[in-house]
């Protein structure tokens, strides 16, 4: 008998984080999805969940769970599969239905293909064959790194002559991390210009402990660089994005924010921080990452397909809502 699938609900949340955690334990060793997580995509508005998310079922067992999203207003389109090994029909099945929905969603965008971002363990518990064989393929791949915290050895770091820090206290700070971001990560490959409610959204503000963000600003240029923390997974402490702005590179912001999260999270009594970071980077942020004693935990993949027709060279759709991530 073939998978039954349904749309996911708001309280299937606690169903789909156990399901992600048993493959997180295949996948890593260890279970590392938290509720929250969950339910931050599920609740997000841009989210239709009748259209945009997959749930398999054999018999009455959770086997798979699919999520689209979109970020680009255009023809990019971003996905998430997780599937038990034992049951690659059901994964079968959500990648034709999450394929279908892509190509509709960058039509509904004023596109005319789609082309469509799959994020996987590197060694996932999807056979990737499924892929290959739709005409998948991968185009890059990712890091999760990892570092262990010692609160002798993390303290507060000197910061570099003429830059001072600051928590991210007020909503301006906030309007200076998101724009700092923007700025700061144009040039990465497959970023994605967001509105300041979309990016709100995307970082899951309303559940942010902002103490856990600073701002790095610097005598000559103001405000130059930033990172962004979190300190509500359960696995370990958690360096969501750090960025610093072009002309302020080499001036040593970057390592000095990153040890300044060390220091905090330490001090927090976090004994490990996690981060994610692209393997072909060009600003030099894994070497950065090296340097200060991060090794690689797993590794992720993304899967690229091109669904319809060729590019049009048109411009987005312009959008008044929020957005994934």
């Amino acid at each position: 008998m073939p998978p039954r699938l349904r749309p996911a609900a708001l309280g299937d949340a606690p169903a789909v984080t156990a399901l992600l955690n048993e493959i997180d334990t295949i996948e890593i060793g260890r279970p590392e999805t938290d509720p929250h997580t969950v339910e931050a995509d599920l609740k997000n508005p841009d989210t239709d969940l009748a259209r945009d998310t997959w749930l398999a079922f054999e018999s009455d067992r959770l086997t798979a769970y699919g999520l689209l999203w979109d970020e680009s207003g255009g023809e990019r389109i971003d996905a998430d599969l997780y599937v038990l090994p034992d049951h690659q029909e059901a994964g079968e099945h959500i990648i034709g239905a999450l394929e279908t929905r892509a190509l509709e969603k960058a039509r509904e965008n004023g596109a005319r293909r789609a082309v469509v971002h799959l994020h996987l363990n590197a060694e996932p518990t999807l056979d990737t064959r499924l892929l290959t064989a739709r005409g998948w393929q991968v185009v890059r791949r990712y890091h999760v790194l990892r570092r262990p915290l010692d609160p002798e050895r993390d303290v507060v770091p000197e910061a570099p002559a003429g830059v001072r820090v600051r928590a991210c206290a007020t909503e301006t700070d906030r309007e200076t991390v998101y724009a700092l971001y923007q700025a700061g990560f144009a040039d990465h490959f497959d970023f994605q210009p967001r509105g300041y409610g979309q990016w709100l959204n995307d970082i899951d503000a309303d559940g942010l402990d902002w103490s856990t963000v600073w701002i790095a600003r610097t005598d000559d240029l103001g405000d130059a660089g930033f990172l962004l923390a979190r300190d509500d997974r359960e696995a370990m402490g958690w360096i969501r994005s750090l960025g610093v702005l072009r002309e302020a590179r080499g001036r040593g912001l970057g390592g000095f924010l990153l040890r300044h999260a060390f220091a905090a999270f330490a001090a927090r009594g976090r004994t490990e921080v996690g981060l994610g970071v692209d393997t072909a980077n060009t600003t030099g942020a894994p070497q950065l990452y090296g340097r200060n004693g991060m090794t690689v935990h797993y590794a992720v993949d993304t899967w690229e397909i091109t669904l319809g027709g060729p590019a049009t060279g048109g411009r987005p759709r312009a959008r008044s809502g929020s957005g994934r991530r």
